[in-house]
């Protein structure tokens, strides 16, 4: 058994490391774990069915119908929004190459000398200066990369990640400089829309109740007090995420930054990303350009796929086709022997004897020879003449 290396053309996609997962050929880009984005989706779309089922037609007749057009203008960009963010590339970046890798190795050990064994190595960091202020780069020992500025590890998709905000379970991915602004976008238009639903169920239980009483109201339309449940305990969570944000978006600063105080620590160190100007930080973060993406998940490349080559078993038919079994012939002698015949090729007596004849061939039978004279039989006879004279 010998293994031959086959090589085919593949996606990208197919072949990054980290524990993302990737649908339509590359294009849609998620973590692992969906199960609470597919609750999210299922709570959007749930509350909205439920106000366009019952609160709309009411409400278009009695109040205007404007509000069903604008409350389903504002669902579909919700919806825009959060898909947007869950199915992007949050601005993973690609790990180093096995030849990148021990460069870097061997720049590191250049630059750090021999360690006494016992000791600890120094920390791998690299200093660069960003508007006149030093900012650390720290080493990845998974990616095998010093880490841009405002990059970090994701723990949960096993990536690093530029300008890494947070790894949002909500919409299944995370949030980095990729997809952060659709992620804002997304928060606040869903605080627009629970505030809105939210509102109109109360005007339509309040209308109802004029005619019917309010538990009237309330017995006939089961659906409307689900929503303002719903509602009311999302409101809070949702609103309070956006304007948090908000605030983030003001500073130009990020969760991960604010959580580990990075510029608000013991040091006091000053944001060098901040246009110490509110609106010139929400423009850059809302309305700068939109990056690229460095992965390049559906371009091509060469991968080598070992595949064992066993040789079929040959079939009775192809074996007796293809290779014929010679037949042995038993060599008899010839039935007159010669000069030039073998001794052990030679018929011997007793194989003469077992020989039968053939019932066509018998042999005539054969006369009985006296015995030879013997001196014995010689005195017999001549005592037998004597007596006979």
């Amino acid at each position: 058994m010998s293994a031959v290396m086959i090589t085919r053309k593949v996606r990208k996609w197919e072949k990054l490391p980290g524990k993302n997962t990737f649908c339509c050929d590359g294009r849609v880009m998620m973590a692992r774990q969906k199960g609470v984005f597919y609750l999210t989706l299922f709570l959007i779309v749930g509350t909205c069915a439920l106000f366009f089922a019952f609160e709309c037609p009411y409400l278009a007749i009695h109040l205007s119908p404007t509000i069903p057009v604008f409350a389903a203008l504002l669902f579909l960009f919700v919806i825009a929004m959060l898909l947007r963010t869950s199915f992007s590339d949050p601005g993973v970046l690609p790990r180093a190459l096995p030849e990148e890798a021990t460069f870097i190795e061997m720049e590191i050990e250049a630059a750090n000398g021999n360690v006494p064994a016992g000791q600890r190595p120094p920390p791998r960091i690299r200093n660069v200066q960003i508007n006149n202020q030093i900012v650390k780069l720290k080493y990845c020992y998974t990616c095998k990369i010093f880490r841009p500025p405002r990059a970090s590890h994701c723990s949960i998709c096993d990536n690093c990640v530029d300008r890494f905000d947070h790894h949002c379970p909500w919409v299944g991915n995370c949030v980095g400089k990729r997809n952060y602004r659709y992620f804002y976008l997304f928060t606040t238009s869903l605080s627009l829309l629970t505030i809105y639903i939210f509102t109109f169920d109360i005007v339509h239980v309040v209308m109802r109740s004029v005619d019917n009483g309010f538990l009237n109201t309330l017995k006939e339309t089961p659906g409307t007090v689900l929503e303002v449940l719903v509602c009311f305990f999302t409101l809070w969570s949702v609103v309070g995420l956006t304007g948090f944000h908000t605030y983030l978006i003001s500073l130009n600063q990020t969760t991960n930054e604010d959580i580990k105080g990075s510029w608000s620590g013991k040091n006091r160190v000053q944001n060098p990303y901040s246009h110490k100007n509110i609106f010139k930080n929400c423009c850059e973060v809302l309305c700068g350009p939109t990056y690229p993406s460095v992965l390049d998940r559906r371009g091509l490349m060469q991968d080598d796929l070992p595949v064992s080559a066993t040789p079929a078993a040959p079939s009775s038919s192809s074996l007796s086709s293809s290779n014929p079994v010679p037949q042995t012939t038993k060599t008899t002698a010839p039935l007159i022997p010669n000069e030039h015949t073998p001794d052990d090729a030679k018929p011997s007596i007793a194989d003469s004897a077992e020989k039968s004849p053939s019932p066509k061939e018998e042999l005539p039978p054969a006369q009985k020879v006296p015995p030879l004279a013997s001196p014995e039989t010689d005195a017999e006879t001549t005592l037998a003449k004597d007596k006979i004279h």
